[in-house]
């Protein structure tokens, strides 16, 4: 059986030696087949929004739930309490070795914790199957580097939970700014504001986890060794470098749609930002940031504009605002309206011998975007998981592809680098890796 080390070093080298690999996987599915789909993590987040997006939709498309992975033996017994009492028995397996090393999943959905997407997507496809994989896609280069190479060695269909990318409303509004109807984009505001003092806290589960029932090294993966830690393990998100926090969990979402939108695969630059201000609760993450990123293109003069983010657990004024600015009005992802707002007005105009530069306004499809915990019945994430699912029987590219979480997770990494240490955060594009400070960015 690979060790962790082992899967880790082999990975990242792209060798063909690790233990499970595509063409030794030979099931082919068929188009009436039963596709048999194994859950790797079984999160609040996949109880609360893949479980039931994908039970939707599983019997119109032929899809099962056939087993589960989990490294906790309480996530193990309560996915089989619950499952049975659904009329489904799952295979259990302590890790994901156990998993892959059994012939009873053709794919499977990965829910883990943030820092360990990555590595469980290039083991995922390394044995053969195909993966749906939550976002954040990687909290440092070297794990996006590593994931990446493993989807296009391999040729698996890979979705990233940009959920974003399969909603009418985004669908819409990036059409519209292709057809050039809306002009420049000069500005992009975003904010995630919440106030939540138990957003990523686990109070009540915490004092259930104890070290002789999970596996702490597995969990740990590639980041460096320390003591069990009951928090860090399920309230993850609170701590780096298990996870970035706001920029990993929420930013992830929006500057996603940045890059979907303009073609630009990452920014060129980012400043930031932040501190616990609030929440002194022993989180390393901050309750409370912003960042200011400059996006342009060395080919496109058009295209240069700039990306201010904020985002707060501490006071919820502003909620969830997805604004692009041109200079003939405004794209309002909060509201799905194009409105003239703050566009060239006729007085302004001919001070300088112009025309006023007003958009007309209309309407795109309205999608409310959820800002709870779990997004129970979200209409994004159920038609994210059609894409991917039909995506798994046609083997044609997913909305949000392994490029898609590549570039998002430059950007989150930069936000991250800028965050902890200060400087003006870069992108070497022949190394693939964040500077900051004139150094690599690492934990």
């Amino acid at each position: 059986m690979t060790s962790r080390r082992e899967f880790i070093r082999n990975a990242a080298l792209g060798s063909a030696a690790v233990a499970f690999s595509a063409k030794s996987y030979g099931r082919i599915i068929g188009a009436n087949d039963r596709v048999r789909v194994g859950i790797v993590g079984y999160s609040d987040r996949f109880r609360g929004a893949l479980y039931p997006a994908f039970t939707a939709l599983q019997k119109e498309l032929n899809f099962e739930f056939t087993a589960l992975s989990d490294i906790w033996s309480l996530r193990r017994e309560e996915a089989d309490q619950f499952f049975k009492s659904k009329g489904v028995t799952l295979k259990l397996y302590r890790n994901n070795d156990e998993l892959y090393s059994a012939k009873d999943t053709d794919a499977v959905i990965i829910s883990t914790a943030d820092f360990q997407h990555a590595l469980h997507c290039a083991e995922a496809v390394r044995a053969g199957r195909d993966a749906y994989v939550e976002k954040p896609f990687a909290e440092t280069m070297a794990d996006a580097r590593t994931a990446l190479q493993a989807v296009k060695e391999t040729g698996k269909i890979v979705q990233i939970g940009s959920q974003r990318r399969s909603a009418p409303n985004y669908i819409a509004a990036n059409e519209y700014l292709r057809s050039g109807k809306f002009g420049k984009i000069v500005i992009v505001e975003m904010t995630w504001n919440v106030n939540q003092p138990g957003r990523w806290r686990r109070p009540n589960v915490v004092p259930l986890l104890k070290e002789a029932d999970t596996d702490w090294k597995r969990f740990l993966l590639n980041r460096p060794f320390e003591p069990f830690d009951a928090r860090k393990h399920l309230e993850f998100r609170l701590f780096w470098p298990f996870s970035s926090g706001i920029p990993g969990q929420w930013m992830a979402h929006q500057i996603d749609t940045v890059h979907w939108f303009t073609d630009l695969a990452h920014p060129r630059s980012v400043a930031a930002n932040g501190g616990i201000y609030l929440w002194k609760d022993g989180r390393t993450n901050f309750d409370t940031m912003t960042a200011v990123f400059d996006y342009g293109s060395d080919t496109d003069p058009n295209m240069s504009f700039q990306v201010v983010y904020s985002s707060r657990f501490t006071n919820s004024a502003g909620g969830t605002k997805e604004l692009y600015y041109s200079n003939g009005g405004m794209l309002n992802l909060d509201t799905n309206k194009v409105t003239s707002e703050g566009g060239l007005r006729a007085n302004d105009a001919k001070a300088m011998n112009m025309k006023p530069n007003l958009l007309e306004p209309f309407d795109l499809p309205s999608v409310t975007i959820e800002t709870g915990a779990n997004t129970g019945g979200d209409p994004m994430t159920t038609a994210h998981m059609r894409n991917w699912m039909e995506c798994v029987r046609s083997r044609k590219k997913p909305n949000a592809d392994v490029v898609a979480g590549y570039n998002h997770s430059i950007a989150n990494i930069m936000c991250t680098a800028a965050l902890r240490t200060g400087e003006k955060a870069t992108f070497n594009e022949k190394t693939q890796e964040v500077m900051a400070g004139g150094k690599v960015f690492q934990y």
